[in-house]
């Protein structure tokens, strides 16, 4: 059994670093996507539109019942060979469409869930006093649901963070491609992940950290 190559994994450490912004990129504007997505689909839910309530059920029922892996490969091998104009599409844009598009299948239903958790009598005053369904989830709802589910959207972010750990597998050097790219040159695979494990780790920590204080801060709002 040999030791741990520690001087090796101190060197690599700086080479992965160079890639978090990236990481953090990808996943920042994906969460953003999702998350603007996600509204508009909760609310789709929540109306009963008419059509579009069911084309939206089968866009969360797909997004939620296939792996993302699955998911990303579509977007990147697969559409391309039909849709000719997405032939130009690049790793990390199929990587950041493919995080929005899955993850804004589970948040829609989280929002959905806030939603329908608000009070049905805030509801019914605001539309005795004539406040139109826009008027009404804007300035009333949403809010309230906002404050729901941040704590669950917040855990989506983290597992977003890990997931853009894929992206690799679309060619996209962030910071599982470059551990995996020095590890092919080095044969040290368990320094490298190892590396590679210990940054995701760190940086969940830090999001934990200001998750648990978002929390901390709702807490005492909604006991004013």
């Amino acid at each position: 059994m040999r030791p741990l190559d520690i001087a090796y994994m101190w060197d690599l450490a700086p080479v992965i670093a160079g890639y978090v912004p990236l990481t953090l990129f990808m996943a920042i504007i994906a969460m953003i996507a999702a998350l603007a997505l996600a509204a508009i689909l909760a609310i789709v839910r929540v109306l009963r539109l008419p059509v579009l309530d069911r084309v939206v059920a089968v866009f969360i029922s797909f997004f939620r019942g296939t792996p993302l892996l699955v998911q990303l490969f579509l977007f990147y091998y697969g559409l391309p060979q039909m849709l000719t104009f997405m032939t130009s599409i690049n790793g990390v844009t199929a990587a950041i469409f493919g995080l929005t598009l899955h993850f804004s299948a589970y948040m829609a239903e989280s929002i959905r869930g806030a939603i329908l958790g608000v009070d049905r009598s805030q509801w019914e005053a605001a539309q005795s006093i004539g406040m139109t369904q826009g008027q009404l989830l804007r300035r009333i709802v949403l809010p309230q649901a906002a404050r729901v589910a941040a704590p669950t959207l917040m855990n989506y972010f983290i597992d977003m963070i890990k997931s853009t750990s894929l992206a690799f597998t679309l060619g996209v050097t962030e910071m599982m491609g470059a551990a995996q790219k020095e590890a092919a040159g080095s044969f040290l695979y368990l320094e490298a992940f190892l590396v590679v494990a210990l940054f995701y780790w760190g940086i969940v920590e830090l999001l934990s950290v200001g998750q648990r204080r978002m929390e901390t801060h709702l807490g005492k709002a909604v006991a004013r």
